[in-house]
């Protein structure tokens, strides 16, 4: 969650921490502000709202100077109002403060900060942060940040400004990301490489527990030790261009067209001069694939639902038990782990707390890692052992879509890759399989216009309903919840996704006359069971749309309306049946006068618990 900024070089430092702000709102976008040092005082200014308010009110009152940090807000503690709003500062408004993340031991030290005489504007944790520096500051800034971080407890990433010291910022990062961008003469923070990507490619993903120090001229790395030590500068080879809309309306359509290119993409990466699969940074050989006997499966959301399709894969595959949990429960659940446990994390920032905290909780107990993400040297790439790149490039819009398609993707080559090796997947099926993978980009470039203007018409219907459902059973059940996620989040329509088979068990009394249902039925060993199913909420009065393959002519016969699909093995079937529900949900959302890409309520990355 939310967006940090921070510049010091020669340039104009508001200019630029508002355009590293303006690619950081998928991050929240409640309220925005800025702390900039002119003429030697520290200069703040924060409001409600979407960043344009901040823009407009800067446009008429600029603030100047060559050092400064900003800041856009998803809330935790407190309302988005401008006193809850960051940066916060100490009484006298000389240091400055912005965070992302959440304090948990906030409350003691509001206590104690009290007791010393200290006053709070804000309902916020975050502003205990300024006060306590102020209590510590004795003339040297890093020193009183040193002494704070000591006593905060959570996961947080903090900047820090000082009036009197006008020429460096100081950052930490605990649990939740940042990184430095190097340039000549000017350096940068940020909590996402398109922020400073305009201004310089060069960048150091700056480790858990460490603080950072930026100079004009430098800067200084410390560790958990606080001892100073150095971090490999990396070069972002992907350019600003790739997270901007390209002639789009909006990221998340941008994204949904991007699909065939990235799934081509994450399949092509791991392909010989034979094309036969080969996997980069996965050093599982065939005898620790066989020592395997448990693989949890594990994610957050639309990383959740990409597990329980790879959950079905790796278990089919390798004929091993296979669970797939929600990160926030697994991490909190006493699951028998042990060396012989392989965990497969997924999660496409890299940064998703529940993930994080799920993944640290099953290395301590002695299982392998997977991780499944599309951020190199993320944390939870960096805390796996094997890793899986999706080479999904940026995804900008909060609703994720191709992230979610290179996920599943991801999880075919793995179960391809893994069954053969294991030697409980025969070479002519391997064969077969891996030569229909290669030709999914294809038939989902193929499907697009005709599924985008099925969709638009179908949004005009949809967009005053109460309540739409999601129909599905077996594989198609998982497509049903990613769809129904889909178009809850950007439309907000109260959306829900059943297992068909248990429409009978109660939740068919939901069903009245007029009633959207969605029906996906594209498993060919449960398809007349599927039928039946649509024939129930259909005597109840819905109104189906039926999602199926093109040779389920029939469908027609029941469903008010079928969407049909290209044919592909039943395996393949999640992937291409996505399609049309994530453009639904697009124009639906579009047909209501919503923010497509921000949704309310929520942020890209979920880096608190």
């Amino acid at each position: 969650m939310c967006g940090i900024v921070g510049y010091v070089g020669a340039g104009n430092a508001q200019d630029i921490i508002l355009d590293g702000l303006s690619k950081l709102e998928y991050r929240g976008y409640d309220s925005a502000g800025i702390s900039i040092i002119e003429s030697g005082k520290m200069k703040t200014r924060k409001l409600s709202g979407r960043l344009g308010v901040l823009a407009g009110s800067l446009e008429k009152d600029p603030i100047s100077g060559t050092i400064g940090m900003g800041h856009t807000r998803w809330a935790t503690h407190g309302a988005p109002t401008d006193d809850n709003a960051h940066p916060h500062t100490n009484g006298k408004g000389t240091i400055a403060v912005i965070h992302n993340g959440i304090i948990e031991n906030y409350r003691p030290i509001k206590d104690e900060l009290l007791a010393l005489g200290y006053k709070f504007k804000s309902e916020t944790d975050t502003e205990v942060i300024a006060h306590l520096l102020d209590h510590y500051y004795e003339g040297d800034l890093l020193q009183a940040v040193f002494k704070t971080e000591a006593r905060l407890r959570g996961a947080y990433a903090l900047v820090v400004m000082c009036e009197s010291s006008p020429d460096e910022i100081i950052a930490i990062r605990h649990e939740s990301p940042i990184i430095l961008g190097v340039g000549e003469g000017e350096n940068f923070i940020a909590s996402d490489i398109p922020a400073i990507l305009k201004y310089t490619n060069k960048v150091v993903y700056i480790e858990n527990k460490d603080i950072v120090r930026l100079t004009r001229s430098g800067y200084e790395i410390f560790g958990e030790d606080r001892k100073r030590i150095d971090r490999q500068v990396r070069t972002i080879e992907w350019d600003l261009e790739s997270a901007t809309k390209e002639g789009y309306e909006h990221f998340m359509l941008k994204e949904i067209y991007q699909q065939p290119s990235v799934i081509s993409e994450t399949i092509n990466r791991r392909l010989d001069e034979n094309g036969s699969l080969f996997l980069e940074n996965i050093a599982i050989d065939e005898d620790t694939i066989k020592l395997i006997n448990k693989i949890y499966v594990v994610g957050c959301g639309t990383a959740y639902h990409a597990g329980l399709v790879g959950r079905y894969l790796l278990q089919e595959f390798l004929k091993v038990d296979a669970q797939a949990e929600i990160a926030s429960e697994f991490r909190y659940s006493d699951h028998y782990i042990d060396d012989k446990t392989l965990v497969v994390i997924v999660s496409q920032s890299g940064e998703t707390m529940d993930t994080i905290g799920a993944l640290k909780a099953a290395k301590a107990k002695g299982a392998r890692i997977l991780s499944i993400t599309n951020v190199v040297g993320s944390s939870i790439a960096r805390e796996s052992d094997d890793i899986f790149y999706t080479w999904a490039g940026p995804e900008i819009a909060v609703a994720s879509t191709k992230a979610y398609t290179t996920q599943l993707t991801a999880f075919y080559i793995l179960a391809l890759y893994f069954g053969k090796l294991k030697g409980t997947l025969e070479d002519k099926c391997y064969d077969e399989i891996l030569a229909e993978l290669k030709t999914l980009p294809g038939k989902v470039e193929a499907s697009l216009p005709a599924f985008a203007e099925k969709a638009k018409a179908a949004a005009q219907e949809i967009k005053d309903s109460k309540s739409i459902f999601y129909l599905g059973r077996g594989l198609d059940y998982y497509t049903a919840l990613e769809g129904a996620l889909k178009l809850k989040e950007i439309s907000y329509i109260h959306t829900e996704a059943f297992p068909a088979g248990e429409l009978k068990h109660g939740t068919i009394a939901l069903i009245e006359e007029g009633t959207p249902v969605i029906a996906v039925a594209t498993q060919q060993s449960i398809y007349e069971k599927m039928v039946s199913n649509i024939k129930e909420v259909k005597a109840r009065g819905a109104v189906v749309t039926g999602i199926t393959r093109k040779r389920n002519t029939d469908l027609s016969e029941v469903a008010d309306t079928v969407i049909y699909l290209e044919e592909s093995f039943n395996i393949f079937m999640p992937l291409l049946s996505v399609v049309y529900p994530q453009l639904l949900a697009y124009y639906t959302s579009l047909a209501k006068g919503n923010d497509v890409d921000k949704p309310r309520n929520l942020a890209k990355s979920v880096t608190v618990e």
